[in-house]
């Protein structure tokens, strides 16, 4: 098994963690981390004060009625508020938020990270 832990002299440790390269790693993750928090937060945040202060509106049904239903068939008796969906909609968008936090690390951090890890091992 590969041991992905790299051991480091203090002296290394303190100029890596000086390092412009660090800071700005830390930096964008930060931001990264603080945009994609701000945007669930307020799709689901959003999603409980329409609940909270527009009850009618995700208490909407849908018209069955309007559209005929095709010769020959009958429609069901089912209508879903347009709360269902729009929470729904949140769960998704969430899955949605995570993902793109997931692809952003794999094509930015870890690869940044990896350099770090590398330039420590090859300065000793």
């Amino acid at each position: 098994m590969n041991d992905a832990r790299v051991h480091i002299q203090p002296e290394a440790r303190d100029r890596l963690l000086s390092s412009n390269a660090f800071r700005q790693l830390v930096a964008r993750r930060w931001r990264t981390s603080l945009v994609l928090t701000l945007l669930l937060f307020v799709l689901y945040y959003g999603y409980i004060l329409l609940i909270a202060y527009n009850k009618p509106l995700v208490a909407v049904r849908g018209d069955r009625d309007a559209r005929p239903a095709a010769a020959g068939t009958t429609r069901p008796d089912f209508t879903v508020p347009l709360g269902i969906p729009l929470g729904a909609a949140v769960i998704v968008g969430s899955w949605i938020l995570t993902a793109t936090y997931v692809v952003w690390a794999n094509r930015h951090y870890d690869p940044e990270v990896a350099r770090l890890r590398d330039s420590l091992s090859s300065r000793g």
